[in-house]
């Protein structure tokens, strides 16, 4: 635990930036789709993991940060949710804004309402309108709302947290599937079943889940005892990532048909892959190894802490305004790292601490 504490978790800092990468490469896999064979094409576009990788490290760092204690009081969970709404939401508000007053680009959107709330992904019909990567911090924020109390359960018993989780996601489809069925659902809202199992809360919490069981092991003596058991977790995880990744690729009908829209690709992706990225951030945070080190560099974190930004700007508005001035080869890969390291550095950074001290203020 002292290499734990030493390196505070640098190595996943860094590895956020290599999630963010591997999204940018995945949107980006039809560019070569010429040049690269077809079974190297069909593992790219199982390169959405980068997402669930984003998933299990929220998992993880908000139940090991916070645990249960936002429930202790009215106040406590205010500050909290006031603190996960400083994180994301602001950036967001900036750049869906300047979308929004740049009408060439916006024209014919009027889901102001559900866009700057973040609803607008709960509608099948709206998902791909806006800032279309921003599905991912509805499904964010959903967990930010229920972590304390999912980890509450945990502490009480696993069991609890999955009966829960199920539960939740019946209900999800319940409404869904119920709205439809009475003709009062045009728009898609949490509906149909494709849809809510892959881009919402309700269909992708277990991959927060498995972070969250990372997390609670960690804080018990028992949980430290049996994750020292594991030989070698960052290689054991990593290729265990890998190899899971071409198992979801195998059930891909060509290279731009995902290996989950199959249920055995979905079954390994939501509970088998959360566990093996678990299993390489415990390795990452304890094993002195080449890629912790390299992950922990200043370089890494720098990219790591960049890549939110990235992520936002990476696809959809921004990214199509900066190719109408300035196209490169790679795809503005470098302008793009460039682009978020300035953002966040003049922008996201400063506006987060602001909104941290008045948030602390509050008595």
């Amino acid at each position: 635990m002292e290499t734990l504490q030493k390196n505070k978790f640098d190595a996943l800092t860094g590895m956020r930036a290599v999630a963010a990468i591997m999204v940018f490469v995945y949107h980006n896999r039809k560019y070569w789709r010429n040049d690269l064979s077809f079974e190297i094409m069909r593992f790219i576009s199982e390169w959405h993991i980068g997402v669930t990788v984003f998933f299990v490290l929220s998992g993880f760092l908000l139940a090991y940060r916070y645990e249960e204690s936002p429930l202790k009081s009215k106040k406590s969970y205010l500050k909290y949710i006031l603190l996960r709404i400083a994180r994301i939401f602001p950036l967001y508000w900036i750049l869906l804004s300047a979308y929004f007053l740049d009408t060439p680009y916006s024209k014919n959107v009027d889901t102001y309402f559900l866009q700057y709330t973040l609803f607008y992904s709960l509608f099948e019909k709206y998902s791909v309108s806006g800032i279309v990567q921003a599905w991912s911090l509805t499904v964010e924020f959903f967990f930010y709302i229920l972590a304390p109390f999912l980890f509450l359960l945990l502490k009480k018993n696993w069991k609890y947290c999955v009966l829960f989780l199920l539960g939740f996601f019946l209900l999800g489809w319940g409404i869904g599937y119920g709205l439809n069925r009475y003709n009062v659902n045009p728009k898609g809202f949490l509906y149909p079943l494709k849809f809510i199992v892959g881009s919402t809360f309700f269909g992708r919490s277990f991959e927060f889940f498995f972070g969250m069981v990372l997390a609670y092991l960690m804080k018990m003596e028992k949980g430290i005892s049996f994750l020292n058991k594991l030989k070698k977790p960052t290689f054991l995880g990593g290729i265990s990532m890998v190899i899971l990744t071409i198992s979801i690729a195998f059930f891909a009908r060509n290279n731009f048909v995902h290996g989950i829209e199959r249920w055995e690709g979905r079954l390994i992706h939501e509970l088998f892959l959360p566990v093996a990225i678990a299993v390489f951030f415990w390795g990452l945070m304890t094993e002195k190894t080449w890629l912790s080190k390299i992950l922990s560099t200043k370089f890494f974190i720098l990219f790591g802490n960049a890549s939110f930004v990235f992520y936002l700007i990476h696809l959809s508005y921004f990214n199509l305004k900066l190719k109408s001035y300035v196209y490169l080869p790679d795809r503005n890969f470098v302008l793009l790292w460039i682009c978020s390291i300035i953002i966040y550095l003049l922008i996201e950074k400063p506006l987060y601490n602001v909104c941290r001290n008045l948030i602390a203020k509050i008595k």
